[in-house]
């Protein structure tokens, strides 16, 4: 009996020294994964930092040798003086105007499209998602001629028109919403359906409360993508009051010079929507990442 006792005492401890033996490796394992993600966090925040502290610093202290963060003189001058030299609250307004009507516009019209081409059944439905799909293979550049074109004939130079219109239709947000939808029970449109409901209402009231994580973060990317958009913004508009904010941040540049003071507070002003619309939506793009995830 001592001698079973015994076993069973050996076997408990060599069990318990197994389990601490994993719990110290598992610490282990997080801990580097910890370090290593702060380690990226660092190398990511480093240029946010850099633009900061030059936005705050004067022109003669930007580019001292050895270069530091640090200033003798710290200074908001340079903010007052980005809307001084130059309509930037206007810049700032077109953007906004346009990356908004875009990103709503673009939630409309890909959220139906997305659920025709995953619940309406009609001839060439899977022909025409491939076509729609193809185009992102595409680059811009090569339609950036033949659409400057269009735009101009149809007199849209220097109007909203040109900014907003081109923008709208993408095949990244059909494609990830036809996604979504394809993955709603049909049991779901079949209870709706016999309580009376309608092809739009169960659309409204049923899909598009669903895919809320879906278009949150389709919002973002869609604003993103318009807030900094350059290219096609300095092609399509001429007049200063139809710049927007990432084509006005040239306008303090010269040929003789460029005040970087200036460009890097414009540049932090700039951010500071982005960053706002991140935070505000950043648990909506984790859950829509976690559905991916899921589905995947």
């Amino acid at each position: 009996m001592n001698g079973r006792i015994d076993n069973v005492s050996a076997y408990s401890g060599a069990e318990n020294l197994y389990r601490a033996k994993v719990s110290v490796a598992k610490a282990a394992s997080v801990g580097l994964w910890y370090a290593l993600a702060t380690l990226l966090a660092l190398v990511f925040a480093v240029p946010f930092i850099w633009m900061l502290t030059s936005a705050l610093k004067p022109a003669s202290e930007i580019f001292v040798n050895p270069p530091t963060p640090f200033s003798s003189h710290y200074t908001l001058s340079n903010f007052t003086r980005v809307f001084q030299q130059a309509p930037f609250g206007r810049y700032l307004l077109n953007s906004f105007i346009v990356s908004v009507a875009v990103t709503a516009a673009g939630l409309v019209c890909h959220s139906m499209s997305g659920y025709a081409l995953a619940r309406l059944d009609f001839p060439g439905r899977n022909l025409v998602f491939v076509g729609i799909l193809s185009t992102l293979m595409v680059p811009f550049y090569t339609i950036l001629i033949p659409l400057a074109i269009l735009v101009r004939q149809l007199g849209w130079i220097n109007t909203y028109w040109a900014l907003i219109i081109p923008a709208i239709p993408h095949a990244f947000g059909i494609f990830w919403l036809r996604q979504f939808f394809l993955g709603i029970p049909r049991d779901l449109e079949d209870a709706a359906r016999i309580d009376g409901a309608t092809r739009i209402g169960i659309f409204l009231h049923i899909a598009l409360p669903l895919a809320r994580p879906i278009l949150a973060a389709l919002a973002v990317f869609f604003f993103l993508a318009n807030w900094d958009a350059f290219l096609w913004p300095l092609i399509a508009t001429s007049r200063p009051e139809m710049r927007v904010v990432q084509v006005g941040i040239q306008t303090y540049t010269g040929e003789h010079g460029n005040a970087w003071e200036l460009i890097m507070a414009a540049s932090v002003v700039a951010i500071l929507p982005t960053l706002i619309l991140f935070f505000i939506l950043q648990r909506f793009i984790v859950a829509s990442a976690r559905m991916a995830g899921l589905k995947g």
